[in-house]
C-alpha cells in the first residue's frame, strides 16, 4: 500500500489532518488500532478554543458542532466563597470557546472521511515506523490478521503517548521535559443539568473542583484527589457532598445532584518531547506533549500541530519549498510551551499542593485577587484560555 501521508491514529488530530490534506488535494491513509465504536465513544476533552472551532468550520466539519455545541463566553472563578466571572469576548476582542465533546468531533470527522476521504483502517495496529530518516519512510502494521507495509512520503504520528511513532526518533537526538503532579482528578458524568451555564473553577482549602458539562442534560464534574486514588473507593453521595463543600458560595447558589453514570481518575502531568520531527516523521498531539487538563489545552494543541503540518505540506506542494516543513518542530513548540506555561499556571493557581504552607496558600489567594481586580491580569487569563494563535 502506498500514500503521500501515512497517519497513525484516528483521534481528532489524525482525523482532522486527513480532512485538511483531502481539502488540499493530498492523499493519505489513516491507521487506527481500535475499532470504530471505541473511537466514537472514548471520553476525552470537551472544550474547543476559538481557533479549533474555526478550523473545524473551515474544514467542513462544523455544522453539527454549531448546531449542538454550547458556546461559552466566559468562566467563573470561585475562592473564599466568592464568585468572579471572566468575560472572554470583552477581554479578547470577541473570542469564545465551544463545549463540544471529543467523541462528537471524532464522529463528525469519521463520517466525512468515510464519505469522501482516503482510506481509514480501523483495527489496524501500527507496529513500527521504519526508515524515518530517509525520503521513503514506512509504517509496518497488522490488519485483519496479517502484517502489511504502508509506504509513504511522510508519516505523522498522532498515536498518543503510548504509540510507536515517537520510538522511531533516535534517543540521542531527543530531550524530554516533564513534571508529575502529586494529585489527580476524580471525574464524574452525571445525568443532571449543569448547575451553572458556564464552567466553574473553584479553589478551596480542601482542594480544587471543576463544574463542567457535556450537554444541557449531562454534567461533567471533577474533584482534586491524591495521586493514585481509586475512583471506586468514593461513594456517589461522598462525591456530591465534597463537590458541595468546594463550590460553596456566600449567596444562594446550589449544586444540583443526579445519578452518576461514570467515574474515573485522571493523573496530572506535563510532558514535552523535543524535537517533534525526525526526517520525514512528524509527531502531533499526545505523542509529543501532554498538559494537565486544568487549562483545557490538550485537544487544542493537537489541532494546532496538524494545522501547522497541513499548511507546511500544502506550501511544499504549491511552491516546492520545504521551508515550513523544516520549521515544523520549532513552530509548534513555540505554541506548545505557551500552553504548557498557561496550564501550569492554572494548575498551581487552583490546586492545593500536599504540604503547602500558609504562605503558599496566601499567594494563591493573592493571585486570584489580582485576576479579579486587574483587567490586565484577567485579559492574560482570557487570552490563554481562548487559545494561542496557530503558527
Amino acid at each position: 500500500m502506498r500514500t503521500t501521508v501515512g497517519i497513525i491514529g484516528a483521534g481528532p488530530a489524525g482525523l482532522l489532518l486527513a480532512r485538511l490534506l483531502h481539502n488540499a488535494g493530498i492523499d493519505s491513509v489513516v491507521l487506527e488500532s481500535r475499532d470504530r465504536a471505541y473511537v466514537e465513544r472514548r471520553q476525552r476533552a470537551g472544550i474547543l478554543e476559538q481557533g479549533t472551532a474555526d478550523v473545524l468550520r473551515a474544514a467542513g466539519a462544523g455544522e453539527r458542532m454549531d448546531r449542538e455545541g454550547l458556546r461559552h463566553d466566559g468562566i467563573e472563578l470561585r475562592f473564599d466563597r466568592r464568585r468572579h466571572r471572566v468575560d472572554f469576548p470583552a477581554l479578547t476582542g470577541g473570542r469564545s470557546v465551544m463545549v463540544y465533546a471529543q467523541t462528537e468531533v471524532c464522529k463528525d470527522l469519521i463520517a466525512l472521511q468515510l464519505r469522501d476521504g482516503g482510506p481509514l483502517l480501523f483495527e489496524a495496529e501500527a507496529l513500527a515506523v521504519e526508515d524515518a530518516g530517509t525520503d521513503a519512510p514506512r509504517v509496518r502494521f497488522r490488519h485483519e490478521g496479517r502484517e502489511d507495509v504502508l509506504e509513504c512520503d511522510y508519516v505523522v504520528g498522532c498515536d498518543g503517548f503510548w504509540g510507536v511513532a515517537r520510538n522511531a526518533i533516535p534517543a540521542e537526538l531527543t530531550q524530554v521535559f516533564e513534571r508529575t503532579y502529586p494529585f489527580g482528578w476524580l471525574g464524574i458524568l452525571a445525568d443532571v443539568p449543569p448547575s451553572h451555564d458556564e464552567l466553574v473553577y473553584a479553589r478551596h482549602d480542601r482542594g480544587f473542583a471543576l463544574l463542567s458539562m457535556r450537554s444541557p442534560s449531562v454534567s461533567r464534574l471533577y474533584l482534586q484527589v491524591p495521586d493514585g486514588t481509586d475512583a471506586e473507593t468514593w461513594r456517589d453521595e461522598e462525591i456530591w457532598d465534597e463537590l458541595e463543600r468546594r463550590f460553596e458560595t456566600a449567596d444562594d447558589w446550589r449544586l444540583e445532584r443526579g445519578p452518576i453514570t461514570q467515574k474515573s481518575v485522571t493523573p496530572m502531568r506535563s510532558y514535552v518531547h523535543e524535537p517533534m520531527r525526525h526526517g520525514r516523521l512528524f509527531l502531533a498531539g499526545d505523542a509529543a506533549h501532554i498538559v494537565p487538563p486544568t487549562g483545557a489545552k490538550g485537544l487544542n494543541l493537537a489541532v494546532g500541530d496538524v494545522v501547522t503540518f497541513a499548511r507546511a505540506l500544502t506550501h511544499r506542494k504549491v511552491t516546492g519549498s520545504a521551508q515550513l516543513l523544516d520549521a515544523y518542530s520549532e513552530t509548534c513548540l513555540r505554541r506548545i510551551w505557551q500552553a504548557e506555561r498557561f496550564s501550569y499556571d492554572m494548575t498551581t493557581l487552583l490546586h492545593s499542593a500536599p504540604g503547602a504552607t500558609g504562605f503558599e496558600d496566601r499567594l494563591q489567594l493573592a493571585r486570584l485577587e489580582r485576576i479579579a481586580s486587574s483587567r490586565a491580569a484577567e485579559t492574560d487569563l482570557a487570552e490563554g484560555y481562548t487559545g494561542f494563535p496557530f503558527g
